[in-house]
């Protein structure tokens, strides 16, 4: 669907393709446990996050210089602009990379030859959030957002990722807050996997502005209406919530039901690679299986550029919107 949208929600190394996995092992000597691509893509069955985040990982190998990360993120730029995707504010994982022998600067420098460049390739303008690993130490993430300070004009923002059960938000009190007095903005995973606590705790303790998954709010009516009152946008992947069984099937996704509590939803791919969709691939699927009515989708594009940060640009905030209600659905 090329309705203009958003994408918040998006991991850039839960872009790479199978096709390109292979070319940059190639290109770099990696030698991968699987035959061909399609044995790779056999691989992309999960039964949970953590058989999710061992694939994931495991590919990660593949990326060691800039030119790869630069050529991992102008791929995803063109298939996120052919899917009506104007604006991307994508996530990145240093410690994945850093803890391999990589140096912070190869990977915010490869992926800014192309975030850069965005607009005038892609006609996409991009923001830069650097995740903290939560299954890593506070001190791996503090020393992390130590060793970005020399990128901090790349970087718009900091967030929160991998395995959630087991590591609550409180883990990282220390390092939003240092974050925060950078004037970095905040975000972070809560409520995916992990219980609706962990997105209460998110708000309170790490201050985060945006929530990231979200889905269990559902389970806590307190939690909901205080979401709906404080317009709190979450960050939803129908099609992650699946492959990751999440939830069942998508006819079960609550989308629907937390739209019509209020809540400020949009709709993202997550690892659109390893999960079956980019972002108008999963606003397919949801109008598809939910039956959303072209208002609601309307709707979940029009929070998307609502709930982005873009601050420093209300002029384009604007004319993206502007964009929201002229489209014409087909």
């Amino acid at each position: 669907m090329s309705l203009p949208k958003a994408e918040l929600h998006l991991h850039i190394e839960g872009t790479l393709e199978p096709e390109l996995a292979f070319e940059l092992a190639a290109r770099n000597g990696v030698t991968l446990p699987y035959a061909d691509t399609d044995e790779l893509r056999e691989a992309y069955r999960f039964e949970d996050l953590q058989s999710f985040l061992n694939l994931y990982y495991e590919l990660m190998a593949v990326l060691r210089t800039e030119r790869d990360f630069e050529d991992l993120a102008n791929a995803y730029l063109a298939r996120a602009a052919a899917q009506g995707v104007r604006h991307a504010e994508i996530f990145f994982d240093p410690q994945a990379h850093t803890g391999r022998g990589l140096e912070i600067g190869t990977v915010v420098e490869g992926l800014w030859r192309a975030l850069g460049s965005s607009e005038a390739n892609h006609g996409v303008s991009t923001r830069l959030i650097l995740c903290f690993l939560r299954d890593e130490s506070a001190e791996s993430a503090l020393a992390t957002l130590e060793a970005a300070k020399p990128y901090r004009d790349r970087i718009t923002g900091v967030g929160l990722d991998s395995a959630e059960v087991g590591h609550p938000p409180v883990k990282f009190r220390e390092v939003y807050d240092r974050a925060a007095a950078l004037g970095l903005r905040r975000v972070a995973h809560a409520g995916e996997e992990g219980p609706p606590e962990y997105i209460t705790e998110a708000l309170d303790v790490l201050g985060v502005e945006r929530v990231d998954h979200g889905l269990r709010c559902v389970e806590d009516p307190a939690l909901v209406e205080r979401l709906v009152r404080d317009r709190v946008p979450l960050t939803l992947c129908p099609l992650s919530n699946v492959r990751l069984r999440t939830v069942d099937t998508l006819a079960d996704h609550p989308l629907p039901a937390m739209l019509d509590a209020g809540l400020m939803c949009t709709v993202n791919s997550d690892d659109p690679a390893y999960f079956g969709g980019y972002a108008g691939d999963n606003f397919d699927a949801v109008r598809a299986t939910l039956g959303l009515t072209e208002e609601r989708l309307r709707e979940l594009a029009r929070n998307s550029f609502l709930a982005s940060f873009l601050e420093d640009d209300e002029e384009l905030r604007a004319r993206y919107l502007a964009e929201v209600e002229a489209y014409t659905f087909g």
